[in-house]
């Protein structure tokens, strides 16, 4: 039977959460209850606040009598967060859900972050009207309004929670059965910007032929975390990370930045990865007056009304190199680098506004330098990253490094 996993404070919402185990048991599913209170001991839990805390390395009686909430926090995040993937991975629940204002909200949505993308979660919250990325982040997390706050039973309450119940025992019944017939194509993650679109319709296409459902993720920032995240959940068996522009918004500090440890995550876990340069050669910022005037007097394309790019410079693109070929020189799993000798962008070539050759070999040079003597394959290919045949290569390659 299909098991819905519940995470509460059971020391402020043991009402709520026994409602709640009632009403699922009513919806056909079976529940498992995670305690996360700080001073609970609730009869209700099948994992105790201790064990929680425990799974965190941490120490009720040592954290208890310092009596500090944030810390407290941080404690039952982590080990809430250990908790769920274990059960999840043992199969022993099918579905997690929680309900509770900001310091529930926060200890739970760490757990769901860390389950699997594909895993279902639902977070019913007084928080979920307004910026919900704190909780979500890159996980597929769904939030509900509770219109009320969590504080017992009532006419309002009920309805919303009862919808809550209904929802997540049929995430539960239907994920159950979808692990019973999973049988889909290996996955594989491409990185597309609009300028490298070319490049990765031929490499998706080429691996689409080869046998391989292709995610295409758009490099605005939440596109690589998200497909970082699908490689840390497991679901990839390789990425064509054609273009890594994240980076260069990391750098200089544009608008789409994915965080520092962009282009870290499949090298770590082993994940086989082909990797390119694509859109390097520039920085997105908002509308033209939204750009900071530090910039003024560099060299922009006004993309569209509300996109703006700013061409890397050659100490710029020199930099990248060195922070890629760091990154991929640390990589545990097959590697390799494919150089455009002849531009990294559609903006990059010849007769192209964003044409700097010698600022594209200040990056090559630097890959180069960097990856001497790595274990990581370069590949240096006289055309444009968008010419015929790039894409393909990369996708080819990408299949060798899987298969093998």
């Amino acid at each position: 039977m299909a098991v819905v996993g519940l995470i509460g404070t059971l020391d402020t919402k043991a009402d709520e959460y026994r409602w709640l185990k009632e009403r699922l048991v009513v919806e056909g599913v079976e529940t498992l209850l995670i305690d996360v209170g700080s001073f609970s001991s609730s009869e209700l839990a099948d994992v105790s606040s201790e064990e929680v805390i425990r799974a965190a390395g941490g120490d009720a009686v040592e954290l208890r009598a310092v009596r500090d909430r944030g810390r407290m926090m941080d404690v039952m995040s982590h080990g809430a967060a250990r908790i769920a993937t274990q059960l999840a991975d043992e199969g022993r629940i099918h579905t997690l859900l929680a309900i509770g204002g900001s310091g529930g909200s926060s200890v739970a949505s760490a757990a769901m972050r860390a389950l699997p993308i594909g895993f279902p979660k639902l977070l019913v919250s007084t928080m979920a009207s307004g910026d919900v990325s704190p909780y979500v982040g890159e996980a597929d997390v769904a939030m509900m309004y509770s219109v009320v706050d969590m504080a017992g039973i009532n006419s309002v309450s009920e309805m919303v929670l009862d919808n809550a119940a209904a929802a997540a025992a049929g995430m539960a019944k239907s994920f159950e059965g979808r692990i019973a017939r999973d049988d889909h194509k290996p996955l594989v993650g491409v990185t597309m910007f609009g300028v490298t679109t070319p490049a990765a319709d031929e490499a998706r296409a080429r691996l689409t032929e080869l046998g391989y459902e292709v995610l295409v993720f758009h490099a605005t920032g939440t596109g690589g975390r998200a497909m970082e995240k699908l490689v840390e959940s497991g679901m990839l068996a390789g990425v064509c990370d054609l273009t890594t522009t994240e980076l260069a918004d990391d750098l200089v500090g544009g608008v789409l930045s994915a965080g520092p440890h962009r282009l870290e995550t499949a090298g770590r876990v082993g994940l086989p990865q082909v990797v390119s340069v694509g859109a390097l050669d520039m920085v997105n910022f908002g509308p033209p007056d939204t750009v900071p005037a530090k910039f003024e007097g560099r060299h922009f394309v006004v993309h569209n009304p509300t996109v703006t790019l700013m061409r890397t410079t050659r100490e710029e693109m020199a930099e990248l190199g060195r922070r890629i070929a760091a990154k991929l020189g640390a990589a545990n799993g097959p590697t390799s680098m494919f150089i455009p000798s002849r531009g990294v962008s559609a903006l990059d070539v010849d007769g192209a506004p964003f044409r700097d050759a010698e600022a594209d070999e200040a990056l090559f040079g630097a890959l180069r330098d960097g990856l001497r003597g790595s274990s990581v394959a370069l590949v240096e290919l006289d055309q444009a990253i968008n010419d015929e045949g790039f894409g393909k290569a990369m996708a080819d390659a990408l299949h060798q490094a899987i298969t093998k």
